[in-house]
């Protein structure tokens, strides 16, 4: 006996051509000898639960190690947790290594405890955004989410 013919599924053309809405994705990382970690863990949580793909490099990375990264794994960003008052040098050096992989549409922000003055240079550079201890977790969710790489 011989089974009857599937049913194929009708899928219009329209609905094909629509893009896979795609998660944003982050890279986290403590950058130079900083070892203090809790708050980019607790910042690492908070993306995670507001939907974002974190990727959380751990302690003691170099700007090298942190932009090869975040190229292989295809982020939208790289936030910075940094205290150990190097910030300038090493944003700068991540922006350097950026522009020079030509990876610019990887956003850069970070958080810390950085003086006001250094958050206008910083943010004159290229960084998108400084968050200072006590920054609203929401707020750092919702400026991920609203990213767009360019």
């Amino acid at each position: 006996m011989a089974k009857p013919a599937a049913k194929s599924a009708s899928v219009k053309t329209s609905d094909r051509k629509k893009p896979i809405a795609r998660r944003k994705r982050v890279l986290l990382a403590k950058i130079g000898l900083d070892g203090h970690d809790r708050g980019v863990k607790v910042v690492a949580r908070a993306l995670r639960d507001g939907g974002i793909e974190v990727i959380y490099l751990g302690l003691h990375h170099t700007p090298a190690e942190i932009v090869l990264s975040a190229i292989q794994e295809d982020v939208d960003a790289i936030g910075l947790s940094i205290h150990s008052a190097a910030h300038m040098t090493l944003f700068e050096e991540v922006l350097r290594l950026l522009k020079k992989e030509k990876a610019t549409d990887i956003a850069l922000f970070g958080g810390g405890i950085i003086p006001e003055e250094d958050i206008r240079d910083l943010k004159k550079q290229g960084i998108r955004k400084i968050f200072t201890p006590g920054a609203p977790l929401d707020e750092i969710v919702q400026f991920v989410k609203n990213l767009k790489r360019s």
